[in-house]
């Protein structure tokens, strides 16, 4: 069994940054994905960055240069740097842990608003 809480979500103005972290407990291996996911108001989830254990990122090209995705292996903690967050950045963020055949788990969620 694996827990995943999630902090750091709040309000925000246009271009200002926040940090989200993502702390799992349980059954952790090294061959895990974490990522973080957002969903916006009447919108589909959609994939906003991942990070093998060994480091390896990707992102989704609308927070390319903005956001950075970075974990802590000892402490199993995952980190969303968002900088220059813009209007279209709110949403509720999940964090997630892609665990091949042992499933996918998921956060509660943390909001993000971004609104002057």
């Amino acid at each position: 069994q694996v827990r995943l809480v999630e902090s750091g979500g709040g309000l925000v103005q246009p271009g200002e940054s926040l940090r989200l972290s993502c702390a799992a407990s349980g059954s952790i291996f090294g061959s895990d994905t974490m990522a973080w996911y957002r969903q916006a108001p009447g919108k589909q989830r959609d994939l906003v960055a991942s990070i093998t254990r060994g480091g390896s990122t990707m992102y989704r090209d609308s927070v390319k240069g903005r956001f950075t995705i970075s974990g802590d292996n000892a402490k199993n903690t995952v980190y969303l740097q968002m900088n220059s967050l813009k209007a279209e950045d709110t949403a509720v963020y999940y964090c997630v842990l892609h665990a091949g055949r042992r499933g996918n788990y998921w956060g509660q969620g943390t909001q993000v608003t971004v609104s002057s």
